[in-house]
């Protein structure tokens, strides 16, 4: 941290510090409080505003926070109330930047690879699916809690370590948003020793102006990787397949249409939720029983599986792990309920190309159910465009095969118009998802294979709570 050693309490140095904390409703004992304010955010490319945590310091040292960061500025604003805690503050001129440099450090004390991965779509799955594999060959392996993949989440998740530096390998997911090299700054903090691009969509074009511009965003994990690191590479994407020149290390790609060093031959749709493909890699081939459906997590695994083949893995081993995976809550977990119907639910966000895909993914698995219905939330951050950009997603999504569309909230009326102008004309609109919650719980029938997706501030998730409340999951 970026603090002046000369004018901190003497005690401090030798105090006993547990772990570190930004938000002031979880300091404990034994803690260093980070006290973020609005100049930190904006310093550090963060959207919007957000409060000055300072006014928390002197409580969470009341808890028994063990110090606090603050901002110098921030002190004299808050004198009233900090003066009596001056010997247990340290100051710092971006507390936020002081954050991540204590996460480097202690990553650089660790000393250990860190697999990084990012894309428009899939990471939280690829990143579970990757440790769950590497995991598979007896290594213990830290992993971002939740989503926190942002330059406030990833060094909460790498400060861990600093409770447990036992861990073998660390596979961090790193998102952006915005075009401020968000994904440079966190390779800063913890250098890939393993780099996995996933996929370019066109997400985010809102702030970045052109999927062009998505694509130069997300090859900053490959330029930001350690001298000779190894990159992992969809070959299926041609956005992606080009970032193989950005660096002097290693490639390894995947693929089912490309032909590349790790590949899924032979894919066959068993019930819905298993998939059974050959998996072939450099030094053989294995069978696997795959309990994800849709070509997107056969891609997801086939990252898993090249990152696993770069870490010395064999096929047969790689297969044997991902025969055991299980999906992230809300990403394409499959729900079969006792009433005979089937829901994904794959609510945690969406955009167009992951929502085209997961349609593809229900009908593809999906040939034995009676009917197939779509539960589409509005889709956010598409940029002006949005309207037409929904409009066009659903005729897509009506030329896929879709019986039945309910449309939540916004502009996913224009889905639906979209859905209607290709020839699908069974569909309604709900305001929110509350609402379609009520509405659907006497719509879904036995045979139904429902997919439930929508962005964030759309909440879809309300609609599978409100399938839960009235109907039993299979035992």
């Amino acid at each position: 941290m970026e603090a002046d050693a000369s004018r901190l309490n003497p005690v401090l140095l030798d105090a006993e510090v547990e772990s570190f904390a930004i938000d002031s409703r979880e300091v404990g004992a034994g803690e260093v409080f980070f006290a973020l304010s609005q100049p930190e955010y904006k310093n550090n490319c963060f959207n919007g505003d957000f409060e000055d945590s300072t006014k928390y310091v002197a409580s969470a040292l009341e808890k028994g926070a063990v110090a606090a960061v603050v901002r110098p500025e921030r002190f004299e604003e808050h004198k009233a109330q900090l003066e009596k805690f001056a010997d247990k503050l340290i100051f710092a001129p971006d507390a936020i930047a002081a954050f991540q440099k204590l996460a480097h450090g202690v990553y650089a004390e660790w000393n250990k690879p860190v697999v990084a991965v990012t894309g428009s779509a899939g990471k939280t799955t690829a990143k579970e699916l990757i440790a769950h594999v590497l995991e598979g060959s007896g290594r213990k392996v830290l992993r971002n809690i939740k989503n926190y993949n942002n330059g406030l989440g990833l060094p909460i998740t790498v400060l861990n370590l600093a409770k447990d530096a036992s861990y073998d390998v660390a596979v961090l997911e790193m998102g952006m948003s915005t075009p401020h090299n968000e994904i440079a700054r966190l390779c800063k903090i913890t250098p890939p020793d393993v780099a996995v691009e996933l996929n370019v969509f066109p997400v985010h074009v809102e702030h970045l102006g052109s999927i062009e511009n998505v694509a130069k965003a997300k090859a900053e994990l490959v330029e930001g990787m350690k001298t000779g690191g190894t990159a992992v590479l969809n070959a299926d994407d041609f956005r992606v397949f080009a970032m193989r020149d950005l660096h002097d290390g290693k490639n390894v790609t995947y693929g089912i249409e490309v032909e590349s060093d790790v590949m899924a031959r032979q894919i066959r749709f068993e019930r819905f939720g298993e998939t059974r493909f050959t998996l072939k890699t450099p030094d053989g081939a294995s069978e696997v029983l795959f309990p994800l459906n849709g070509r997107h997590n056969i891609l997801n695994a086939l990252a898993a599986a090249a990152v696993g083949f770069s870490f010395g893995m064999t096929a047969r081993e790689i297969a044997e792990s991902l025969q055991t995976v299980a999906p992230p809550p809300q990403r394409g977990e499959v729900l079969h309920f006792s009433e005979g119907f089937t829901v994904v639910n794959d609510t945690y966000n969406s955009n167009p190309d992951a929502l085209v895909s997961m349609v593809k993914t229900i009908v593809e698995g999906g040939a034995g159910a009676r009917r197939k219905i779509l539960v589409a939330g509005e889709m956010r951050e598409l940029g002006e465009d949005a309207a037409n950009i929904h409009f066009e997603t659903g005729k897509q999504i009506a030329a896929l095969g879709i019986n039945k569309i309910f449309a939540v909230e916004g502009k996913a009326l224009d889905l639906l118009e979209g859905a209607k102008s290709a020839g699908l004309n069974d569909g309604v609109f709900y305001e929110n998802s509350a609402v379609a919650g009520e509405k659907f719980i006497a719509e879904v029938q036995a045979g139904d294979l429902v997919l439930i997706k929508g962005s964030r501030g759309v909440r879809t998730e309300k609609v599978i709570e409100k399938l839960l409340e009235n109907f039993e999951l299979e035992k």
